[in-house]
């Protein structure tokens, strides 16, 4: 499809729901108060229960694939170091603010931004692939991020302190809990009363428009004021080398079936996401730059997602 249909018929109505958020929390017609107890919502509740459905209603043996994962996890850890380097070595930072740089760059915005762009760009019946990539976001990303933080600041506490922050902060995620829960019932076979599944089915539709309308709501507490230039090139890293390398790697380099593909390269070419400025604020390593590489980011993937769909070839819904 054309880049100009891309952005109308598949982006822009995502992103008018993030909008809407800001510009009613901005002009206080929503309180900012409220935003508040919607992503509690939606991250604890409601997209837990999307994770928890989408991975029990997964058939693990066609959406299961080492080389998808290898295409996606390659291509993210990939920027994770050229992010983390470009931060050392350019703009001479310390390594653990470089570290916290190249985990912004990395985790992008998948669950809010990616699964409602991709539904309505390929259809529901494509998701499972993006769904066996996030299996294994929060841990793959979390171990990487704070194994190389803990390794590599002066005051970090070593191998074995940051196993065992990386094993809680993996172990308290409500997302995780949800993909967890779901795909240990679809191992077991586990059948759900169809009462419990009505409503677990209900809380899962309510997930994404309130999710992205949250989202919107917490954009309002960020600001393009800190080190502008290294958030534009979190961004660009994040929006345009790693759905690049995802494609490489899925395409030239494993010939993955298209919906693989698509999945690979539509995921990784999300913005940096919340997680980056929460795991900033963790550390008290570059929290500046990566609330500025999340606002920043989002603005910058409405052009930077229209390409990728527009080159992928999603039909919109």
């Amino acid at each position: 499809m054309s880049l100009i249909a891309a952005l109308l018929v598949i982006v822009l109505p995502v992103f008018l729901v993030v909008g809407t958020g800001y510009a009613l929390v901005r002009i206080k017609f929503f309180p900012d108060a409220g935003v508040d107890a919607l992503v509690r919502f939606a991250t604890a509740l409601a997209v837990p229960c999307l994770l928890f459905k989408a991975m029990y209603e997964l058939d693990l043996g066609t959406a299961m694939r080492a080389d998808h994962l290898i295409a996606f996890y390659g291509a993210s850890l990939a920027c994770f170091t050229t992010a983390a380097l470009i931060s050392r070595k350019l703009f001479t930072r310390r390594p653990g603010e470089a570290v916290s740089a190249g985990f912004s760059a990395m985790f992008g915005n998948a669950v809010l931004l990616g699964i409602p762009i991709m539904q309505r760009a390929f259809g529901a019946a494509e998701l499972s692939a993006m769904f066996a990539l996030l299996a294994f976001h929060v841990p793959v990303f979390y171990t990487v991020g704070i194994l190389a933080m803990e390794l590599l600041r002066r005051d970090g506490r070593g191998a074995a302190g940051a196993l065992l922050r990386t094993v809680r902060a993996v172990a308290a995620n409500p997302l995780m809990l949800g993909l967890a829960f779901g795909l240990a019932a679809n191992i077991a076979g586990l059948g759900i009363p169809g009462v419990l599944y009505d409503a677990i089915s209900m809380l899962a539709r309510a997930a994404l428009p309130v999710a992205l309308f949250a989202l919107g709501g917490v954009l309002t507490r960020y600001a393009l004021k800190a080190e502008l230039g290294e958030a534009t090139m979190i961004s660009l890293v994040s929006l345009m080398l790693c759905p690049a390398l995802a494609w490489l790697l899925s395409g030239p380099v494993f010939g993955l079936p298209e919906p693989f593909l698509r999945a690979a390269v539509l995921m990784a070419a999300m913005p940096p996401g919340v997680n980056g400025y929460v795991f900033a604020a963790m550390y008290n390593r570059a929290v500046g730059t990566a609330a500025s590489a999340v606002i920043l980011g989002t603005i910058l993937s409405l052009a930077t997602i229209s390409l990728w769909l527009a080159l992928l070839g999603g039909s919109g819904v």
